[in-house]
């Protein structure tokens, strides 16, 4: 990751902001990422990767396209980053300003975010702004959050609301400067709102140039759930101060706080992209404005995986594979419990957990903690990455055990190699099963869909199609007509030109 190894250039056509994905993370979006850059060799692309701290990330797990001519890689909790402490009194009207955007945290003003806030020259100070040393060591600054603490925070612990807003809020500024000195690009397109759509946001209206966004999944919904999953956040009221029906006043912060960065990016981008249907309507309730979101369907390379339908067996083979990263959202645990459950009626069932576990160390210990206690050492293995080409071919069914998911490249591959998927009814998981539209549905089912966190369901519904081998291979009949009729690389990439083409021009 040494920066006088990444690509520079001038300026490029497009300009991905990237959170946490492409190219240092593997996965779908990573992967999809990867798949429009190539398959628009005509334009040239630039990268923004944006993360957390550098010695959470190692090598690429990409090999970088040609037509990638510019990568930049920042950190937003980097202290080597933090300007050197030095007293001041902060301007007065910015940290107004600022009072403002807090206002509009509990109550959206229906015009958008202060328009101060959306200028670039906000963040570096001079009259009517805050800049980074302003925001982290000005009087003004110190004042103005003990006066919210006072008015607003039931949490006892001062020292900690001092720390959470400090790090919750220090990545703007840090992004303002990025904006500030990133090269030009005639359309900036970022694939989810957060932190890179806040960027977005910040480029278009310094530029002018269109901003596009494409959500794969509900940044703000995926941020809830891990949310409400961490341990990072704590709730420190007493016990007669904790209601258990609400939520901490840390967390219910950082929601908020989420949620303004989406609305921001929402305001800022000509045009959203959403997987299906279900995302749009979701967008909409989050502030996107509908005449704005049009759904364009993920779309893979059907030619690469439709050779290993022949290297298939006739009747399915006894082995689960969850494709995923191995953390909390893909709830990994309830797929092993369901393997528990499983392995009682299957004898030689077998459950591969194909994924990296470096994302959440913590939580890939706890699953292999409980493949020890629940005694499935010899079923279940946790392999690491594998190549899909050498995987399918050996596995009886695909299982998607997550809490959340938009529209999984991993799910189309698997049936474009003709294995059926069961599935969590997350996403637009039940759409890729059981249809869409009317013709869609005309076909059948692609394998089974069950409730989340049930690993009593997921094991039934496996069984079912693992020993019925009939509806096993009428299954994965489906599957291979359902991706190539909706699903194919070259109707997403025909939809894609035409977006590129509107804001390019």
């Amino acid at each position: 990751m040494n920066g006088h190894l990444l690509p520079t250039a001038e300026r490029v056509d497009v300009m991905l902001l990237l959170e946490g994905t492409f190219p240092y993370v593997s996965g779908g979006v990573s992967s999809w990422v990867n798949q429009i850059i190539q398959g628009f060799p005509e334009l040239t692309f630039g990268a923004v990767f944006i993360g957390s701290r550098p010695e959470e990330y190692g090598e690429q797990k990409y090999p970088l396209p040609a037509n990638l001519k510019h990568l930049q890689i920042h950190y937003l909790h980097d202290d080597r980053l933090q300007p050197h402490p030095s007293s001041c009194l902060g301007d007065r009207q910015g940290f107004e300003t600022l009072r403002r955007l807090h206002g509009w945290f509990a109550d959206p003003f229906p015009d958008g975010l202060p328009a101060e806030l959306k200028r670039i020259s906000f963040y570096q100070g001079g009259a009517g702004g805050v800049d980074y040393r302003q925001f982290l060591f000005a009087e003004r600054s110190w004042e103005y959050i003990c006066e919210l603490y006072r008015q607003r925070c039931k949490d006892p612990s001062f020292v900690d609301y001092f720390w959470t807003v400090r790090n919750m809020h220090a990545p703007i500024w840090q992004l303002a400067a990025v904006a500030d000195a990133l090269i030009p690009a005639r359309l900036y397109h970022t694939v989810s709102t957060g932190y890179a759509g806040f960027l977005g946001g910040l480029l278009h209206h310094a530029s002018g140039r269109p901003l596009l966004l494409s959500e794969h999944g509900i940044y703000t919904k995926e941020r809830r759930i891990d949310i409400f999953n961490s341990d990072w956040i704590q709730d420190t009221r007493n016990a007669l101060q904790r209601d258990p029906a609400e939520l901490s006043y840390y967390r219910d912060l950082w929601i908020r706080f989420f949620e303004t960065l989406g609305r921001f990016c929402y305001d800022a981008a000509g045009q959203i992209v959403s997987l299906f249907e279900g995302v749009r309507q979701r967008q909409i309730s989050d502030g996107a404005p509908a005449e704005r979101i049009r759904v364009i369907p993920n779309g893979i390379d059907l030619a690469r995986f439709a050779p290993l339908r022949c290297e298939r067996p006739q009747e399915p083979p006894m082995v689960l594979a969850l494709l995923g990263r191995v953390v909390p959202i893909k709830d990994v645990k309830t797929f092993i419990r369901a393997v528990r459950v499983l392995s009682g009626h299957l004898p030689g069932i077998e459950a591969w957990v194909v994924g990296p576990e470096g994302e959440d160390p913590g939580y890939a210990a706890e699953c292999r903690a409980l493949v020890q206690s629940l005694e499935l050492e010899g079923r279940v293995r946790f392999t690491g990455f594998m190549d899909p080409l050498a995987l399918f071919p050996r596995i009886g069914l695909l299982v998607l055990s997550s809490i959340s998911e938009g529209l999984p490249l991993v799910a189309l591959e698997g049936f474009a190699a003709g294995v059926p998927l069961v599935t969590t009814d997350v996403g637009a998981c039940r759409q890729l099963v059981e249809g869409g539209g009317h013709e869609d549905r005309a076909l059948g089912d692609a394998g089974a869909v069950v409730p989340i966190n049930n690993p009593q369901a997921l094991a039934d519904a496996c069984r079912r199609l693992l020993e019925d081998h009939q509806a096993w291979r009428r299954a994965a009949q489906v599957a291979v007509h359902r991706v190539e009729r909706y699903y194919s690389q070259e109707l997403m990439f025909r939809q894609y030109r035409e977006l590129y083409r509107e804001g390019l021009a």
